[in-house]
């Protein structure tokens, strides 16, 4: 009976190591240079142009490792994103916050750097604009494309492209835009 307990013990040590080694979680976050881009974005009969704005994100990282030099790195992150919008008048911020879930295909190209590409589906919390116009669209879907950078085992990088593939507003046609710089700690 001692040697069945003491084999069991041994088995669950060794498979909770293998699953410490296959799954790994985290935080992160960093900044968001982010726009909205379109052919002609009109608000109210009037033309605009956009400018980027300087926002942040943070949230929460998995990677799960399949194989080696390939893993899946799922993402919950809260990510502020919009445009400024100019014309010859007037000047406006239109500044959304949004709950994104990344999905990313990691590979591994060496031991320090990985390739990540994959979809992001993101749903509106907030608003934060400074003119008057028709609500945002609540849900965006992108897709991400990006570098990173594993420093440690535990300390990484990321830098990523987020491009938007479907329109951000309803009364214009402008799809986000994010370049995202990160940094991350994973246990």
């Amino acid at each position: 009976m001692k040697r069945i307990i003491l084999v069991a013990v041994v088995l669950l040590a060794v498979s909770v190591d293998m699953q410490a080694q296959l799954v790994k979680f985290g935080i992160k976050g960093g900044l968001n240079y982010a726009n909205q881009t379109g052919t002609d974005i009109t608000i109210n009969n009037e033309n605009y142009k956009t400018d980027a704005i300087t926002s942040y994100h943070a949230g929460l990282v998995a990677e799960i490792r399949l194989i080696k030099g390939f893993s899946i790195q799922p993402e919950l992150l809260y990510s502020t994103q919009g445009a400024t919008y100019k014309n010859a008048v007037e000047e406006f911020r239109n500044e959304l916050g949004y709950l994104s879930i990344p999905v990313l295909a990691k590979i591994h190209l060496n031991k320090t750097v990985s390739l990540d590409l994959g979809p992001q589906a993101s749903f509106l919390l907030s608003e934060r604009k400074e003119f008057d116009i028709e609500d945002s669209k609540t849900f965006d879907f992108a897709a991400v494309g990006g570098l990173g950078f594993d420093i440690t085992k535990n300390f990484f990088l990321q830098a990523r492209y987020v491009l938007g593939l479907t329109e951000a507003s309803k009364e214009a046609e402008t799809k986000n835009s994010v370049v995202q710089i990160s940094a991350g700690f994973k246990f």
